[in-house]
């Protein structure tokens, strides 16, 4: 299921690839969450759940729509006008480096320790490396995709520590994703509306509509349901190990359907920001720890 997710995660970047060719922004990000969401819902459905109607729930579902959906899908999206998927989903895998920090600042038990650091210094020190000369240079456009996808990182993992709050409000994780999607299409539809203006696009083309359908069914609502599979069966710790995953699936497709390719530097620093994320899970230098005692 872990490399499942990966690959259903990693092909978002791939189906963004395809469909910024054609398609706005915006538009994009307001179709991915509008299909994913009746899909969520009709799920929801048959399983019978239902949304809450608590105002506290309902106005922390916008908060969560906004910080786990509106915000990075787009930037993501307009990051990749400008760069490629592999190099996106490499710097996407910084979330956990940006999550330490926000739950560190804002958590009272999830606190900086001397791995966590260590992690945070190294995996940023691998996206100095990974964006390189361009942050000094005229490309302009590319180190603005790249601080784009950076951007979508921290809302994720804003979205990480304010998600905590729909365990204490006993909401389910399938309804938490339900509700937070929902709401996001909700708060895009009129946005779409006044800023793409869809009806006078040019008609996307089918493999388009493909791409377009497969990051909101794939990528986002079976996503979201093995996601929440692994949260339960295997804990959070474990799921965090699809971080390292998504790049491969990421730039493997970016390859081979898109014909994208990646300069060595981009492949350095996705190795230190894995192995950033090594110290920050600590398991496997736990494990080396044990073996030499």
């Amino acid at each position: 299921m872990l490399v499942a997710l990966s690959i259903l995660w990693g092909g978002s970047f791939f189906f963004v690839g395809i469909a910024v060719r054609e398609v706005p922004p915006i538009t994009i990000v307001t179709l991915r969450v509008f299909i994913a969401a009746l899909a969520l819902l009709t799920v929801c459905r048959v399983l019978a759940y239902s949304l809450p109607r608590k105002p506290e729930v309902l106005r922390a579902f916008i908060v969560m729509g906004l910080l786990n959906n509106i915000i990075p899908f787009s930037l993501i999206v307009w990051g990749q006008t400008h760069i490629a998927s592999g190099v996106a989903s490499i710097l996407n895998a910084t979330t956990p480096l940006f999550t330490v920090l926000v739950a560190h600042m804002l958590t009272t038990d999830e606190k900086l320790n001397a791995n966590k650091l260590a992690g945070v210094i190294i995996g940023f020190a691998g996206v100095a490396t990974l964006i390189g000369p361009a942050a000094l240079s005229g490309e302009r456009s590319s180190l603005l995709g790249q601080l784009a996808i950076l951007g979508a990182a921290i809302s994720y993992s804003f979205a990480s520590v304010f998600g905590r709050r729909f365990k204490i409000m006993g909401v389910a994780p399938l309804v938490t994703a339900t509700g937070q999607i929902t709401a996001s299409s909700l708060l895009l539809l009129p946005l779409a509306m006044v800023i793409d203006r869809p009806w006078t696009l040019a008609i996307p083309s089918g493999e388009t509509w493909a791409a377009l359908f497969g990051i909101a069914l794939l990528s986002t609502a079976l996503a979201y349901l093995i996601f929440f599979r692994i949260l339960s069966s295997a804990g959070a710790t474990n799921l965090a190990l699809v971080t390292f995953l998504i790049p491969v699936s990421a730039i493997l497709l970016g390859s081979l359907a898109l014909g994208e390719q990646l300069a060595a530097k981009h492949f350095i620093g996705m190795a230190m920001i894995a192995a950033g994320l090594v110290a920050i899970d600590g398991r496997l230098l736990r494990r080396k720890s044990l073996k030499a005692s």
